[in-house]
């Protein structure tokens, strides 16, 4: 038996981080949290030149493998991460050029088999307004480089992550569930639950 792993996935500014915590603190489970403050490439890659993108990228899939590796996954208990494995190669193929995606590609097949999957998928969206509102909020200097189009973008992509998955996924709807509300969080963690 392995320790489950609940993976909140979306677009930027959907609520991911602050659902992971308080899933993880209401459940009881482990954290693990997406590294952007440790990646050194990542303000570069979205407000400096494009050659900044594929270390970006890299440097997360190598943080996501270390974190998700079958090879140290615990035997029991139940973690909830702040990304899911998937996001990489989509923002992979949202960001980076031709050649760099084949490169990044022929990585990202290899270690991809080294990582434990999630037993339940949490999709949280919202539309592009309510994200650039949230972004322009939280004051990120590398964010204010992501536009309607690129937002508008990730949700689709999200979607056909989503209908791909082979785990079950709950859908939560960032524009009218207020994840910091015990209550609605409660509805969240039953459904979860049932799966």
């Amino acid at each position: 038996m392995t320790a489950r792993l609940i993976s909140v996935i979306g677009p930027p500014a959907s609520g991911k981080t602050t659902l992971a915590e308080l899933l993880a603190e209401d459940m009881p489970a482990e954290l693990l949290r997406e590294d952007y403050e440790g990646n050194p490439f990542l303000a570069d890659s979205y407000a400096g030149p494009e050659e900044a993108r594929l270390p970006a990228q890299l440097f997360y899939l190598l943080s996501r493998v270390r974190q998700l590796s079958r090879a140290t996954w615990p035997d029991e208990g139940l973690l909830v991460s702040d990304y899911g494995f998937c996001q990489d190669r989509l923002y992979a193929t949202q960001r980076l050029a031709a050649d760099e995606l084949t490169a990044y590609d022929s990585v990202h097949a290899h270690l991809a088999r080294r990582v434990h999957r999630p037993d339940v998928l949490v999709h949280l969206d919202a539309r592009p307004a309510t994200l650039l509102e949230r972004i322009a909020r939280r004051g990120r200097a590398f964010e204010r480089a992501m536009t309607r189009a690129f937002l508008e973008d990730m949700r689709a992509a999200y979607d056909e992550v989503v209908a791909s998955a082979s785990c079950p996924v709950v859908r939560v709807d960032g524009e009218t569930v207020d994840v910091r509300r015990p209550d609605e969080r409660a509805k969240i963690i039953e459904e979860i639950r049932r799966l």
